[in-house]
């Protein structure tokens, strides 16, 4: 599998609002669908006046699942809770993710979607030391995507969840940029 990113736009606020209606997407995102929620959220990002980037995963050109990148520096809040957990170099990003296309669904492209993010970050934004990532402690099918793509466990500990109903204990994975060497 052989993923490529391309910035979310207006267009596909309808898809990714299906998406959010999955449910074992809603189980986990917990986010409101209707025109105005979608615009709220995503259409900031859309536009590039907020910070973040809401990139659309295409295999083969076909939208297949939503990626989040964002360096945790420009939401204090959320790097805050990461740093009372584990320590946060400075240009640490983090990334969220979903595979929309109920048919791909427990077949590994989750995985390879975030080594895809993950070596598209790696290329295209070289300031980015580390990748750290809260996952829902009760949310294993997101957990191990992340130890399938070569994150580690670095902390667990509260964190506000998305969805009320969790429990807030999350579990913090880390991914460092590879050091290259020289000759």
């Amino acid at each position: 599998m052989t993923f490529t990113f391309r910035p979310v736009t207006r267009a596909d606020l309808p898809l990714l609002g299906r998406w959010l209606e999955q449910p074992y997407v809603a189980r986990w995102w917990n986010h409101d669908t209707g025109p105005d929620d979608l615009e709220r959220d995503f259409g900031g990002t859309a536009d590039g006046t907020e910070p973040g980037e809401d990139l659309l995963a295409l295999d083969d050109g076909e939208p297949i699942g939503l990626v989040q990148r964002s360096r945790l520096a420009d939401f204090a809040e959320y790097r805050d809770e990461f740093a009372a957990l584990t320590d946060v170099p400075e240009g640490t990003a983090t990334i969220d993710y979903l595979v929309g296309d109920p048919g791909r669904v427990g077949r590994g492209v989750g995985t390879a979607v975030i080594r895809a993010v993950v070596d598209d970050t790696w290329r295209t934004q070289p300031a980015v030391p580390a990748l750290l990532v809260a996952v829902v402690a009760a949310n294993e099918r997101s957990w191990r995507a992340l130890e399938r793509a070569g994150f580690r466990r670095v902390a667990e500990g509260p964190m506000e969840p998305d969805n009320p109903v969790d429990d807030p204990l999350h579990y913090v994975y880390r991914l460092d940029r590879p050091v290259t060497g020289s000759g």
